[in-house]
C-alpha cells in the first residue's frame, strides 16, 4: 500500500513543505482536496482523522452512506473501504495524517490503533459527532500541530510527537463523551483490535483464521464470532480486503508479472492468484493493468 508520502505524491504531485519527513501532516481540507482522496482511500498506509468544521461531506462505509456535518469526525484506517461522494459547495474539514509504518513502531500505537477502530466497533461506523468543545478542541489542536509543521522549531520532530499523543489524549477523552454506553465488551473490542493490528503485518503471508487465532491465544470459533460481532463481516473478509488491495496496489503501480504478485502474496500458484482476483474484482488482473 502507499505510504503516507507516496499518497501525498499521488494526490497533489509536490511534498507539502520542504524536507518532509513523511510521518504526519495536516492541513486544511475543502471538497477539492478531499475527493482526491479517493485515488488512495483503500490502498493507503496511514490513519487519517478529518473533522468537519463547515458544510456537509458524505461518504460510504461498507455499502452504508454516511453525511457528516459539523463536529462531526471521521476516521481512516488502513484498508478501510471508505469513499467520499459528495460535499456542499462550503465544505471545509481539517485532516491529520499519520503514516502507519512510522506510527506502529511509536508507544502510542496501540492507543492509535485502538482509538481509531472505537467508532467502528461500537458504533459499527467510522463517523463520530463530538460535543461542540470536544470538536474545538481537536481543532485546536490540530492546528497547533499545522502550525509546528511549517515552522523551523529547533525541536519541531519532539514537540510534533508530544502533540501527536495529546491529540490521541484528546480523542479518546471525547470518545467517552460521544459514546457514554458501549454495545460491546471491553475484552471483545480488545482482541478486535489486535487482530486488526495483526493483520496489515501478516495478511500477504497467512491467509488463515488459525494463525490470527493462535497469535492471540483464542480459538477460530471466537475469534470468528468476534470479528462477525463488531463488524459485521468475516475475518476472511477482512483477510480477502487486504490481499485485494495489496494486489491492485501492485498491478497499479509495479511492473512486477502476475507471477510475481501472486507468489509476493503466497498463493499456491499464479491461477489461483487470478482466480480469486478474478471474483473479487469482477476482471482479471491482466485486464485490470490494461483497463
Amino acid at each position: 500500500m502507499y505510504s503516507l508520502r507516496e499518497a501525498w505524491f499521488k494526490m497533489h504531485g509536490v511534498e507539502p513543505i520542504p524536507q518532509w519527513d513523511g510521518k504526519m501532516y495536516c492541513n486544511k481540507t475543502d471538497a477539492t482536496v478531499t475527493f482526491r482522496a479517493n485515488e488512495t482511500h483503500g490502498y493507503m498506509a496511514a490513519y487519517t482523522f478529518t473533522l468537519v468544521t463547515d458544510g456537509w461531506l458524505t461518504i460510504v462505509y461498507n455499502g452504508q452512506e454516511l453525511t457528516l456535518h459539523p463536529d462531526d469526525l471521521y476516521i481512516y484506517s488502513p484498508g478501510l473501504p471508505i469513499t467520499i461522494v459528495t460535499a456542499s459547495d462550503d465544505y471545509r474539514g481539517i485532516c491529520l495524517l499519520a503514516d502507519e509504518r512510522v506510527t506502529l513502531d511509536t508507544p502510542s500505537a496501540y492507543d492509535l490503533v485502538h482509538i481509531a477502530y472505537i467508532p467502528i466497533v461500537q458504533l459499527h461506523m467510522p463517523k463520530l459527532t463530538l460535543a461542540h468543545a470536544d470538536a474545538l478542541r481537536l481543532e485546536e489542536k490540530m492546528s497547533e500541530i499545522t502550525g509546528y509543521l511549517h515552522s523551523h522549531h529547533m525541536y519541531k520532530d519532539e514537540v510534533l510527537r508530544m502533540l501527536y499523543a495529546i491529540f490521541l489524549l484528546d480523542l479518546h477523552d471525547a470518545q467517552s463523551r460521544a459514546i457514554p454506553h458501549r454495545t460491546v465488551p471491553q475484552r471483545v473490542e480488545d482482541h478486535f483490535v489486535s487482530f486488526i493490528r495483526l493483520l496489515p503485518q501478516h495478511f500477504a503471508e497467512h491467509h488463515d483464521i488459525a494463525f490470527y487465532a493462535d497469535a492471540l491465544h483464542i480459538s477460530t470459533v471466537y475469534l470468528s464470532r468476534i470479528v462477525r460481532q463488531v463488524a459485521g463481516r468475516t475475518v476472511v473478509d477482512y483477510i480477502n480486503q487486504m490481499l485485494l488491495m495489496e494486489a491492485t496496489f501492485l498491478l497499479r503501480t509495479t511492473r512486477l508479472s502476475v507471477a510475481q504478485i501472486a507468489d509476493r502474496l503466497h498463493f499456491a500458484d499464479t491461477p489461483s492468484f487470478i482466480k480469486f482476483f478474478s471474483r473479487l474484482k469482477g476482471t482479471t488482473p491482466k485486464k485490470f493493468r490494461d483497463a
